[in-house]
């Protein structure tokens, strides 16, 4: 919670908003439509990806431990952009996204590793210990993925993911 300073006046406060702390990029394999992150310690899993799939379709299914996404296609390699923040971030514009989600996921580790076929090397880093996490995905891309694969070309890169961790 910012502090508010009463000897500032009211029209000249600046209110502090949450600042990114990390940045990490990544390429993720798609397969069967969909891709997962949980935690880097299967043990902490009740589920672990990709047994026990959401329902055909559903844009961001969270389990404890885990968070399992469809994408618009197939079989193609999308981009990732993760972020930890220190506070909720402000909203993605709505028009630069086809689907949004926001929802909280409850981790033991903090480290997070990306599924696709099986588990990844790509390793994400919320914190140095577990907790409740608020995490909002933000996704484009995933209709034109559809039409190109439809259409038998290449859909690599196309679709975009942005997630956004921040401690609840």
């Amino acid at each position: 919670m910012p502090t508010i300073d009463p000897q500032v006046p009211l029209n000249e406060r600046a209110i502090a908003m949450a600042r990114r702390l990390t940045r990490q990029e990544f390429e993720i394999n798609v397969t069967f439509h969909s891709f997962g992150l949980q935690e880097t310690d299967e043990s902490n899993v009740p589920v672990s990806y990709p047994d026990d799939p959401p329902e055909y379709g559903q844009f961001l299914h969270v389990r404890p431990g885990r968070l399992d996404f469809f994408s618009g296609g197939h079989t193609h390699a999308a981009h990732a952009i993760v972020e930890v923040w220190d506070g909720a971030p402000t909203a993605e514009e709505a028009g630069r996204w086809e689907d949004q989600a926001e929802d909280t996921l409850t981790t033991v580790g903090g480290e997070l590793i990306f599924w696709d076929m099986g588990k990844t090397e790509d390793v994400v880093q919320l914190g140095e210990t577990g907790g409740t996490w608020g995490v909002r995905v933000a996704s484009s891309g995933r209709s034109e993925v559809a039409e190109l694969e439809e259409q038998g070309e290449d859909a690599d890169g196309v679709e975009q993911y942005l997630l956004q961790f921040w401690r609840k």
